[in-house]
């Protein structure tokens, strides 16, 4: 997918929506890792939008078929006595001609995430 400057480039991004307040999940930090020879590297980083959402447009030089992982920073968003502090979904980019979105369902106990579109 071309991007504005004419580089090709990945996109991947989350929505993180409250499932016990039914809304958006506002200002959680998160990061995009990916796996390479020496371990797990940050591709970018950022905090949810007014909408739950954050996307990541990869370079093209670190966009390829492999490995990635989306670690989400629920404490402060919870409180300090939020059972999972922190949140890492592992994922396999298979095909990187595509977007590729995953979403979290958040609550004080509990969290489920599935491959969206």
């Amino acid at each position: 997918m071309p991007s504005d400057d004419g580089n090709r480039h990945g996109r991947i991004s989350t929505h993180i929506l409250d499932t016990v307040a039914g809304e958006p999940a506002r200002e959680v930090y998160v990061r995009l890792e990916r796996r390479d020879t020496d371990g797990w590297r940050t591709l970018g980083e950022g905090t949810t939008d007014a909408d739950g959402r954050a996307r990541f447009a990869v370079p093209v030089h670190d966009w390829q078929a492999g490995g990635y992982r989306l670690l989400f920073y629920v404490e402060p968003y919870l409180g300090g006595d939020a059972f999972f502090p922190e949140i890492t979904v592992a994922f396999q980019v298979h095909d990187p001609d595509r977007d590729y979105h995953v979403p979290l369902l958040l609550s004080r106990y509990g969290y489920t995430t599935y491959r969206g579109s």
